[in-house]
């Protein structure tokens, strides 16, 4: 599996193009998981860079968390209201593990106060998943002309196909 660092190094255009995307709608995204009998479920979702990986925390219980609980596999989608999509767009695709390190979820606590003001510092974290990427593509256009999706999956470098 790979982490977000691991991702970022091996797709630096895909990793550039969904952390520009994450920022700029205050990290928010679209989390598809998988329910019970199959189908897709979409739910928004903040997730967190820290410490070289990207984490999927979130209010415990919740129909998101208990998808990843019984099928680990997710996308995660950059939030968009673009339908021309001029500021790119990008998908990752992968498989969430719940991470119970108590010091990591402190440190994880501590930052995202610092960053936010929202305090979560003390408390239990279950889950707490980390993402480990399995593919990724992104979509930019070019020039106002043509589209240019670019494309990663493990073991591979990313490629870069146009489409006029």
């Amino acid at each position: 599996m790979t982490s977000w660092n691991e991702f970022a190094a091996a797709a630096p255009r895909i990793s550039k193009i969904f952390a520009r995307r994450h920022a700029a709608t205050g990290n928010l995204c679209m989390l598809a998981t998988l329910r019970a009998d199959g189908s897709p479920r979409i739910s928004p979702m903040e997730p967190r860079f820290f410490e070289g990986g990207l984490w999927l925390a979130g209010m415990p219980g919740t129909t998101k968390f208990r998808d990843l609980a019984r099928d680990p596999r997710f996308c995660l989608h950059t939030a968009t209201v673009d339908t021309q999509v001029g500021e790119g767009d990008a998908k990752l695709f992968g498989e969430v593990r719940d991470v119970q390190d108590v010091a990591l979820h402190q440190r994880f606590a501590e930052a995202l106060f610092e960053e936010t003001g929202f305090d979560l510092r003390g408390r239990e974290f279950r889950p707490f998943y980390g993402a480990d990427i399995t593919g990724a593509s992104a979509v930019e256009i070019i020039d106002g002309k043509y589209m240019e999706v670019t494309i990663w999956k493990p073991g591979a470098p990313e490629y870069t196909v146009r489409k006029d």
